[in-house]
């Protein structure tokens, strides 16, 4: 696994923004280096944020939306368009207004599809499975990008600390008794996370502080989630100024003044 890089932005607007112009410029390597790209959606403030500033500058049309695979990190497993839900999020943010192809679309299924969680996640383990290729060198694909929130309780994805799911070797997994609603929720584990070439942590708050420090820390991952969430070429914590607070000085690099 890569060791963390970290950038620190002024404040959670000008992170945002910042995070989008990565994200275009990443997806638009990729897709000139191998003709397509992958890129795995989270929800939370800051990340429907970064999806609605990649909506607002022209420069999201130097990206071929049509040769882009979208995942999610995790869901709530909630009926199809429910508020709650990061794929509605992300939809009225962007995917609405880019001309992505929804076959490449990869949603959670909720209870609306008649599955169960347990069987929503079977079932997205599948879907990981058949796109991966012979050069990822396991059941899920190589990720070009990870985006993952992080909570003040240095949670990613529904990766809650001391939950089940942090020792499960599966790729996707149904978490139950979340200790945030609701308590159902669908969820990349782990190894499914470290499969991505670059998994990026963003984060915006002072309420986030401690978590991120814990996060850079030699803290286990069962206690301290966001210490395995790591990138297998690189890993990027971005943050605002308020979320960097508690880490040594000097340690991050600021981009913006």
């Amino acid at each position: 696994m890569s060791a963390p890089g970290i950038v620190v932005h002024r404040n959670a607007d000008v992170l945002a923004k910042a995070v989008a112009a990565r994200i275009i410029t990443r997806l638009v390597d990729a897709q000139s280096a191998k003709g397509s790209a992958s890129l795995v959606l989270t929800g939370g403030t800051v990340g429907i944020a970064t999806l609605a500033a990649i909506a607002a500058t022209p420069a999201r049309d130097a990206v071929d939306w049509r040769r882009l695979d979208i995942w999610w990190g995790d869901e709530r497993f909630l009926p199809s368009g429910d508020k709650e839900r990061n794929e509605t999020g992300a939809r009225e943010a962007l995917l609405d207004h880019v001309d992505v192809d929804p076959a490449r679309v990869h949603v959670m299924r909720g209870p609306d599809s008649g599955m169960t969680a347990e069987e929503s996640a079977e079932s997205y383990a599948a879907e990981l499975r058949a796109a991966a290729r012979p050069e990822d060198h396991g059941p899920v694909p190589g990720f070009d990008v990870m985006l993952l929130g992080m909570g003040p309780d240095a949670h990613v994805a529904s990766l809650f600390p001391g939950l089940p799911a942090l020792y499960d070797t599966r790729p996707v997994v149904a978490v139950h008794g979340s200790p945030k609603p609701p308590p159902t929720r669908i969820s990349l584990t782990l190894p499914a996370i470290r499969a991505a070439r670059e998994v990026w942590v963003v984060a915006a708050g002072e309420e986030k502080a401690g978590a991120v420090h814990l996060a850079l820390s030699e803290s286990g991952p069962v206690q301290v989630p966001a210490a395995g969430a790591r990138g297998r070429q690189r890993t990027l914590f971005l943050l605002d100024r308020a979320a960097a607070g508690k880490i040594p000085p000097g340690l991050g690099r600021l981009a913006s003044p």
